[in-house]
């Protein structure tokens, strides 16, 4: 019998409900009831698909078995197929939505399944959204700790922010005194500055000598200690310091004025005794000749610590009084 739906009023799904007449199989996708929005009546199998009447996801008929589901190569992503793809044009995809996307950015932004960094990248991770986001990409939020190799591979003035013109000199990498979360203050390291103290310690780049320092030339560290400022620990340059005292001799008592450099007060009779000692010299107190009497001269005492005895005559060959070991340079009063 050949049934002429010509002469039939109403929708298919008045007779096709499955009990007038033959309805929809258990297998048949999930639709809406409207049947000729895909068949036709000559021709029942012959579909022309029509999405829009459709009910469901996507995935709940492109699963891979009911329809063509997603290719082996497709991306890692959820199965709602419609927040990538349009069914009037399957491809190519003009949006991908982020959101419907499984695994790490790197998973796809490779170089090969989607576009990856530029050969000018900083050297990274490859965990991009440490400092991306998907909705505005060029929008970096900076992540240090995602970053390899050296600050001043990226902070060399072209790449990054290098250091600035007043900087100190140092070839010191940066987190040696600056810290990504604090760059101000700086943990200072003395052992990465190049340069002498006083190239920093100038009163301007940084703090300089006291008004009421010693008058010197010399740098910061022939004296001082990055470790203990306080703790001065000066060695005379000179082969003539101490002399021979056998003591400490003090600051003061050799330097009358505020400066680096002192002049023998006698310079005649430098390198010994006299050459400091001369004017404190007392000739009634170093006779030589007992009669007639004659004293000794300074030029001929200007050890202080040698012997001047006393001859009875000016012939100096007999000994009327020893001196031995009178002065002693341990000895305050220099007796």
């Amino acid at each position: 019998m050949t049934f002429d739906h010509s002469s039939v009023t109403g929708t298919c799904f008045s007779c096709h409900n499955g009990s007038i007449a033959t309805g929809k199989h258990p297998e048949h996708i999930s639709s809406s009831n409207t049947c000729d929005d895909c068949h036709v009546t000559t021709n029942w199998n012959n579909v022309s698909f029509d999405h829009s009447s459709v009910t469901g996801t996507c995935f709940s008929c492109h699963n891979g078995t009911t329809a063509t589901g997603k290719t082996t190569d497709h991306i890692n992503t959820s199965d709602n197929c419609e927040d990538c793809h349009s069914v009037s044009t399957w491809s190519p995809v003009t949006q991908v939505d982020h959101a419907s996307v499984v695994g790490t950015c790197f998973s796809c932004h490779n170089g090969t399944t989607a576009m990856g960094k530029t050969p000018d990248h900083l050297t990274t991770s490859n965990t991009c959204d440490d400092c991306h986001v998907t909705s505005n990409w060029t929008e970096v939020r900076f992540d240090h700790s995602g970053v390899q190799g050296t600050c001043n591979s990226c902070h060399n003035g072209d790449t990054a922010t290098g250091k600035h013109a007043q900087h100190v000199s140092t070839t010191a990498q940066c987190d040696e005194c600056h810290t990504t979360v604090a760059w101000i203050p700086a943990s200072f390291n003395h052992d990465a500055v190049n340069g002498s103290c006083g190239s920093c310690h100038n009163g301007s780049t940084a703090t300089g000598k006291p008004s009421n320092h010693f008058a010197t030339t010399l740098e910061c560290n022939e004296c001082h200690s990055v470790n203990n400022w306080d703790n001065t620990d000066f060695t005379h340059a000179t082969p003539n310091y101490p002399g021979d005292h056998r003591s400490n001799v003090g600051c003061l008592d050799c330097h009358k004025s505020n400066s680096q450099s002192i002049n023998w007060p006698s310079p005649a009779y430098q390198p010994d005794c006299a050459a400091c000692h001369s004017r404190d010299y007392e000739a009634d107190e170093h006779r030589k000749v007992n009669s007639p009497r004659v004293n000794y001269t300074v030029s001929e005492l200007r050890d202080c610590a040698g012997a001047c005895h006393e001859y009875t005559d000016s012939s100096l060959t007999t000994i009327r009084k020893r001196r031995e070991g009178k002065h002693r340079t341990t000895d305050g009063s220099f007796d």
